[in-house]
């Protein structure tokens, strides 16, 4: 669970701080969504800092573009760890789309 007043208030950390960060509101989402993949984020980090991303105007294509962007520096075991979380996050239904693949006819 994120009890984001807890954190802001008991740790003096500034949960959606752009202010400080001298980024506009899209560059410093974009920025948050890279450093969650690096760190193997919890699903509720993706959650709420991809809902932070799309309400700052990055798009579902550049979403995907950090996690492009940063797997050769990460590596393929986040990198698609991140996918599946992104991947809810957004809304895609990765379980629908590999069902719908017939593996014979590949």
């Amino acid at each position: 669970m994120n009890d984001e007043r807890l954190i802001e208030e008991g740790l003096s950390i500034k949960l959606n701080g752009v202010d400080g960060s001298s980024l506009d509101p899209k560059t410093h989402a974009v920025a948050r969504l890279g450093a969650l993949i690096a760190l193997d984020a919890a699903p509720a980090s993706y959650q709420w800092n991809t809902s932070v991303a799309l309400a700052a105007g990055v798009t579902e294509d550049e979403i995907v573009g950090v996690l492009v962007a940063v797997a050769p520096v990460v590596g393929v075991a986040k990198a698609v760890s991140a996918a599946q979380e992104l991947a809810l996050a957004i809304g895609y239904d990765i379980d629908a789309d590999l069902e719908a693949v017939d593996p014979w006819n590949a």
